[in-house]
């Protein structure tokens, strides 16, 4: 086996990557190229940190609706990282785990493998989903339990990945993920970005180009209502009766380079990652009903059998009025109902249902008698779970629509969007898996004698 393996989380908007024997956390590039129109040049992935006039990004995707389909552009994003230029690799000398799209197309996988082994030459690979990456992790700790003794994992889950450009929600049975089962939504953060954009065009300023700032503004501002209309008849109140209402204060690109909320302090957006691996859990039995607008759920603490802290609501802090200098974008209500699509996609015509609805689907599909494991061990990961009220509004929903007879328990990780390169870092490195890592992996040597078609039988055996 080779020396090294390289943990590579290829998601579509983002890509986490890093070595899983280093003790550091992991770290991010976008997944795109990007070209500036103000200063006329071309970034590739995390070239984009040398732009100084984020106004106008024009975007070149690899992935489109969830597949990867531009191998012109992933490739050279893939250039960076596999050659050297961010991080010191030596693919003759490294193992590659990557993930991939759930239910990847059979012509997506083989060209997976043809970069893999006869661009870049790796010394071995393998592949898999992120929900699968995240099975992995120590789940039980989730909801303050531990593994029983001799089990490597939980015996089922419920992954609900919402990501960029979609939601899936994958039922596990024994590791491996029941196929009938899986369900997918439409819906990812790129739709969100997107309806922002429309919506800002069309109530203040034309931001139909402003991609990048539209998105800082929703990472920034928007949330997950618990109490929709309520909040809904908050943002018909004055502004100094509104706690919703909040202030962006949108970048000039020469003296402030990154916009902010009005009231708040200015931190700059840090790429780090966080290193802590304590989870938040939401039992059914404790729910709180009601919602804070911009509450900040995922700094808090919850065991079974405590309560939760909740963090003071950000707009009460009084606005100051904006300065001459300043050019002020107003939040009001599409603070919660842009996020609120997740949950009700017919709100802009799509006939879907929403991720809680998609979730009881999925579990009634499998055997009955594992339907109530299921419900007990509901895990959210992806860019989608760190909007404020996430949990909160998945559990309230839940509870609803799920037989009483059901317990259901929601978790969250304080990092959602590294639970997944996290989980495919234990599998590379602890003993326990050492067996079942090296059965899934595929070298050079074999993939030159027999083709894809090892890498086909290998990689699928855990679906």
């Amino acid at each position: 086996m080779a020396s090294r393996t390289l943990v590579v989380d290829n998601g579509a908007s983002t890509i986490k990557y890093g070595y899983a024997d280093e003790d550091t956390p992991y770290r991010t590039f976008p997944n795109n190229i990007t070209r500036s129109k103000t200063e006329r040049k071309t970034f590739v992935g995390d070239q984009l940190e040398t732009c100084k006039d984020f106004s106008g990004l024009y975007y070149r995707l690899p992935f489109e609706k969830g597949m990867l389909t531009s191998w012109d552009v992933e490739k050279q994003v893939w250039d960076r990282l596999f050659t050297g230029k961010i991080i010191p690799c030596e693919p003759s000398a490294t193992t590659l785990l990557i993930s991939e799209p759930i239910l990847n197309l059979p012509n997506i996988a083989t060209t997976y493998d043809q970069l893999v082994f006869e661009e870049y030459g790796f010394h071995s690979y393998t592949r898999m989903s992120a929900p699968q990456m995240a099975m992995y992790n120590e789940i039980p700790k989730l909801y303050g339990q531990r593994m029983a003794s001799g089990k490597k994992r939980v015996d089922s889950a419920v992954i609900v990945d919402s990501g960029y450009s979609f939601t899936h929600i994958i039922p596990f049975w024994k590791g491996k993920p029941i196929l009938v089962g899986i369900r997918r939504i439409n819906v990812g953060g790129k739709l969100l970005t997107n309806h922002l954009k429309e919506i800002i065009s069309f109530r203040y300023w034309n931001m139909m180009d402003e991609t990048h700032l539209v998105n800082e503004v929703k990472e920034a501002c928007c949330y997950v209502s618990n109490n929709f209309w309520e909040e809904l008849d908050i943002c018909k109140k004055s502004p100094r009766a509104n706690k919703i209402l909040q202030n962006y204060v949108l970048p000039d690109y020469s003296a402030q380079q990154t916009g902010y909320v009005k009231g708040k302090p200015k931190t700059k957006n840090t790429k780090k990652a966080k290193r802590s691996s304590e989870m938040d859990v939401d039992i059914n039995n404790d729910v709180e009903n009601g919602g804070n607008g911009g509450e900040d759920e995922e700094g808090s603490d919850f065991s079974e059998n405590s309560d939760s802290n909740e963090d003071e609501d950000d707009s009460d802090v009084e606005m100051a009025p904006a300065t001459d200098e300043e050019q002020v974008l107003t939040m009001n209500n599409e603070r919660f109902t842009v996020p609120e699509i997740l949950f009700n996609p017919s709100d802009i015509g799509m006939e879907q249902a929403g991720i809680p609805e998609a979730i009881v689907d999925a579990v009634s599909a499998c055997d009955e008698e594992i339907q109530g494991m299921l419900y007990a061990n509901v895990v959210l990961i992806g860019g989608n779970a760190r909007l404020p009220g996430f949990r909160k509004r998945i559990v309230n929903d839940l509870r609803q629509v799920v037989p009483s007879e059901y317990d259901v328990r929601v978790g969250i990780d304080k990092d959602p969007l590294g639970y997944a390169w996290r989980g495919a870092t234990r599998l590379a490195t602890m003993d326990e898996f050492a067996s079942e890592f090296k059965s899934r992996l595929v070298t050079r040597a074999e993939y030159l004698e027999t083709g894809s078609a090892l890498c086909e039988s290998r990689f699928r055996s855990g679906v």
